[in-house]
């Protein structure tokens, strides 16, 4: 199979679909690998290495589409990118479809086979290949809304850690999963005050036995909600329903109750964002003010420390993007249970219910298409 990896377009994103590395193995089971000119200098990776590593580099991106069989990326696809998909070709890359009904419809409209690595999931509920970004993202959120506290930052003016005899930040989470653990490791580390908030009882125990009195706990409902809101200086949402939209935990009219300047980050916001007023924005315009307090919706946090990501996330999607290569598209997901749920849309048909819910859409069962 030809494996293409084009430059990623999105906004101040500078991941790439696979390392010189990653390229490497699919080249060791048999397989080309095209890499358009420059796409991984974002990551630090020049075209000499891999061109060291057996691939093929192309002038630009349309060269990559029309050649390859199987698209390998990070973020989900432009509509540039979406034009030049065509029927039969997979598309593994992040998609994040449920808050996004354009690119649902664009890519139903290509006929490609779309594998969102989102919704990979395994027996256990665990989510392999969106857990290492959501590690960076989680420990980023608290380095990001520690910057935005400063003052000239048009935060509060509190520093995370404080000083003797001055406190530091408080710091709530909303949800305890991959990134409100990473988060809530970073904050706690920085000196803050960190409360993390889940409606898992089992693992809020878990979080407990770990860290004891270091963090407080907390049942996330309204009510509890509510009562710490007015405390916090830095609110970070960290919310996942797999696949689907995510729920509004903090509203507008809550933003009322919260200290003037205080800040919000909403990792979740790519997923449609656990916070009402939060939207998407970009690492060139990543903050903007709703009420008086200041919101941060970067879609792509991960993509500010490429090199990092860029690797944590090949270590996780290869093994996958292997067997999709060696096998083709429907074996592959025959033979791996959770290969099979990152299936979102193929042959113009959406095959995650969730997906085909949020958008009113009809929904067609996997196996009809295996």
């Amino acid at each position: 199979m030809l494996v293409g990896v084009p430059t990623e377009i999105k906004n101040n994103e500078y991941r790439v679909g696979l390392t010189p590395s990653a390229a490497a193995d699919y080249v060791a089971h048999g397989h080309g690998v095209c890499v358009q000119a420059g796409a991984g200098e974002g990551s630090s990776f020049p075209d000499a290495d891999y061109v060291a590593a057996g691939c093929k580099i192309m002038p630009d991106a349309a060269a990559v589409f029309e050649s390859a069989e199987m698209i390998v990326k990070v973020k989900e696809p432009q509509a540039a990118e979406i034009a030049m998909l065509r029927p039969g070709q997979i598309l593994y890359t992040y998609l994040h479809l449920a808050p996004d009904l354009p690119q649902t419809q664009g890519l139903i409209q290509s006929g490609a086979v779309c594998i969102a690595y989102e919704t990979v999931e395994t027996a256990h509920g665990a989510l392999p290949l969106l857990a290492p970004m959501s590690e960076v993202a989680g420990r980023m959120a608290s380095q990001v809304g520690a910057h935005y506290l400063e003052k000239p930052q048009g935060g509060r003016g509190v520093l995370m850690g404080g000083v003797p005899g001055v406190p530091g930040a408080n710091v709530l989470v909303l949800g305890g999963g991959v990134v409100g653990t990473n988060a809530a490791y970073v904050a706690k580390g920085m000196g803050a005050h960190v409360t993390i908030a889940d409606v898992n009882l089992d693992r809020l125990r878990a979080l407990d036995e770990v860290w004891g009195d270091e963090v407080t706990t907390l049942y996330s409902s309204k009510g509890n909600i509510l009562e710490v809101l007015p405390a916090a200086d830095l609110v970070i949402g960290a919310v996942l329903l797999p696949g689907a939209k995510t729920p509004w935990l903090i509203t507008r009219d809550m933003l009322a109750l919260m200290k003037p300047a205080s800040v919000l980050v909403d990792v979740s916001v790519d997923q449609g964002g656990c916070i009402e007023t939060t939207k998407p924005t970009t690492h060139a315009d990543p903050i903007y003010f709703v009420d008086g307090i200041l919101h941060y919706g970067v879609a792509n946090m991960p993509g500010a420390v490429p090199n990092t990501s860029t690797r944590a996330l090949n270590h996780a999607t290869l093994r996958y993007g292997l067997a999709i290569a060696d096998k083709g598209w429907q074996q592959a997901l025959r033979d791996d249970a959770a290969l099979a749920k990152g299936a979102n849309v193929i042959d113009g048909k959406v095959v995650y219910k969730e997906v085909a819910d949020v958008h009113g859409l009809e929904y067609t069962p996997l196996e009809q298409l295996l």
